[in-house]
């Protein structure tokens, strides 16, 4: 079946290690969408991916002593749909801060 004109959306991926960062990307992709009057359906929330690593302090005595670190990655889902060319051409020349990233695909 073909996709017709209403059918196209633009989905958005964020992904950062730190959250402030994330929601303030999101506040910025908001905002420009509302300047081109486009219809939103975000930002939701996706589940955090929490990798989790154990380290021995030290390397050959004490096994029970270990250190636990965590990662945790923040993710967000955008959609626009229909967006106009100017939207998308918006899109392209954002400036995202260091450490955020955005995966950009048409659906």
């Amino acid at each position: 079946m073909a996709k017709t004109q209403a059918d196209v959306k633009l989905r958005i991926r964020l992904r950062a290690y730190e959250n402030k960062l994330l929601d303030s990307s999101v506040k910025q992709i908001m905002d420009i969408a509302s300047r081109n009057d486009a219809t939103v359906k975000g930002p939701v929330p996706l589940p955090n991916e929490i990798k989790k690593y154990t380290v021995n302090r030290a390397s050959f005595v004490y096994k029970d002593a270990r250190e636990q670190f965590e990662v945790r990655v923040h993710k967000r889902l955008i959609d626009i749909i229909n967006p106009s060319q100017k939207l998308i051409e918006a899109l392209t020349n954002l400036n995202l801060p260091s450490g955020v990233e955005a995966d950009i695909k048409m659906v």
